[in-house]
């Protein structure tokens, strides 16, 4: 049951943002058409339909701003204008008291903040809708952050999922060009993401990975969690120092080396893509940060690991696959791969699908290098493969905003970046590798204790299936032709052992060697 009071707020937003004029009235139940009345009431909007969303959600507070947050990532399900407008919004909002902060990380500890901590600041660093981060230090002088889950936000994101549920549906019913928002479909996604990001052992985990995965590495640092401090509304991490990506001007006051900067943001990108296959996914600039206390080979600070995006081995291959024959214009090749993929459906017309894969591409490449996008190609090439019906996956989403995020940095910190000229050696290195001895080998022996379990029960269950099949042959005396066929397969059987059989024993022994038992 929706609450009347937000109910009644969330209506006069919307009419005083004029978003009625985005709902196709012919399809209005009579029973609503009389609200419609009193909109002449109203001045005509002076501004576009994507400023007047985006302000509305402003006004609706923090649970609604992170809404429209998630909504400017998903270009594949709204208007490209209202995406790039939602990516305006801030999500910052009033910090909750000190002596509250207080007792909650007290509560997580079992002990008091004195006897934990050496201090810490009881003004927040930040203060956004879901939680609050505040400076301190450990014991040993250590400079930490810690970040604490708002009281009571659970409740309150309950409440507005429920009215924004139903506020999908209504839309879904009777608003214009509905089939391609999918709101109900947007809204779980939103309720998936939001109350994954309440429990902050999630994100902690997911940074841990991160940090593993480029342990000695220059191109990207992770904060260490603290996991003895840590719990699930309370995240303890080293404090970071670093300059923002955005603050080009310092970045720039201490030599700072732009183009190698920009060239490793795209093989973070790529490396998290296809070597780890566990991305940030929420790599805005406000997450980002520089070190550049060696100017001249600048590292990378990430921050926030909430969301984390991954694809299946299968999309991992055919997402590299379609890149590489992008940068060949083998558009035929493009239009194969999608229905390998299984992303569109196996009938579909291979010459039409090339057509349109054509059609969108062969203008771009008219532009320099440095000038094309490929976020904005995988952007439009399944915006045409959505009208030979194919489904994009989340994950897939994902992927394209964070290169878009990527494109977009690499670009503003050095513009004549060639996004081509650094992805198409990786792509090539790591389509090579992926079928290289070492590799298929390391898979064999990744595999290999199941195979094992699988062999060591396929005699019998063949057994099985030939004494079912004897069973139903006529008396041994009489040999009719099914009796001489069930023969031969039995002795096919006995073949398919032997060579079954020398050919998992090599694989195994390889296994075996690899692992260092023989």
């Amino acid at each position: 049951m929706i609450v009347p009071v937000r109910l009644k707020t969330i209506i006069s937003m919307f009419f005083k943002h004029r978003l009625d004029l985005l709902l196709d009235r012919e399809r209005m139940p009579k029973r609503f058409k009389f609200v419609f009345l009193f909109t002449k009431l109203f001045k005509n909007p002076s501004k576009n339909r994507a400023i007047r969303i985006r302000e509305c959600l402003e006004e609706l507070g923090p649970i609604f701003i992170k809404f429209g947050q998630l909504l400017s990532t998903r270009p594949d399900l709204i208007p490209n204008d209202i995406a790039k407008e939602l990516v305006l919004l801030q999500d910052s909002v009033p910090p909750f008291c000190a002596k509250e902060f207080k007792k909650i990380l007290e509560t997580s500890l079992e002990s008091t903040v004195e006897q934990t901590f050496q201090s810490y600041e009881t003004e927040p660093m930040a203060s956004a809708s879901i939680a609050q981060v505040h400076a301190a230090k450990l014991k040993n002088g250590k400079d930490i952050v810690i970040k604490v889950v708002r009281p009571g936000i659970e409740k309150v994101i309950r409440k507005d999922l429920q009215v924004l549920y139903s506020i999908a549906k209504f839309i879904e019913k009777f608003g214009e060009d509905t089939k391609r928002l999918h709101p109900v479909e947007v809204v779980k996604e939103y309720e998936n993401t939001i109350m994954g990001e309440l429990d902050l052992r999630a994100e902690g985990a997911n940074a841990s990975v991160l940090k593993s995965n480029f342990e000695n590495s220059d191109l990207l640092y992770i904060p260490k969690i603290y996991w003895e401090y840590s719990s699930k509304n309370v995240l303890v991490m080293d404090k970071i120092v670093g300059i923002p990506v955005t603050d080009v001007k310092k970045l720039a006051a201490v030599n700072t080396n732009f183009k190698l900067l920009a060239e490793r943001g795209v093989e973070i990108f790529f490396t998290q893509v296809l070597r780890h296959n566990f991305f940030h996914a929420d790599m805005h600039p406000g997450n980002i940060f520089v070190d550049a206390s060696d100017p001249k080979s600048p590292t990378y600070i990430g921050i926030d690991c909430a969301i984390i995006g991954s694809l299946s081995d299968e999309d991992q291959y055919y997402i590299a696959r379609n890149l590489l024959a992008i940068f060949q214009r083998d558009y035929q090749l493009v239009a194969e791969l999608h229905v390998q993929s299984g992303w569109v459906p196996k009938d579909t017309s291979i010459l039409a699908l090339t057509s349109a894969v054509r059609t969108v591409c062969e203008p771009i490449f008219q532009r320099p290098l440095n000038e094309i996008s490929l976020g904005h190609i995988l952007i439009d090439l399944f915006a045409t493969a959505r009208d030979f019906k194919m489904e994009v996956q989340p994950a897939l989403v994902l992927l394209q905003k964070t290169l878009l995020n990527i494109e977009g940095l690499g670009r503003q910190l050095y513009p004549e970046l060639d996004l081509w000229q650094t992805a198409k050696p990786f792509l090539e290195k790591w389509l090579k590798e992926r079928y290289s001895p070492k590799n298929i080998l390391k898979k064999v022996t990744r595999n290999a204790p199941d195979m094992l379990e699988k062999i060591a029960t396929m005699p019998a269950k063949i057994d099985d299936i030939l004494e079912s099949i004897e069973k139903n042959q006529p008396s041994k005396n009489i040999r009719t032709k099914s009796q001489v066929s069930f023969d031969s397969a039995r002795s096919g059987v006995r073949w398919f052992y032997l060579i079954f059989g020398f050919g998992i024993g090599i694989i195994v022994c390889y296994a075996l060697i690899s692992m260092n038992y023989l």
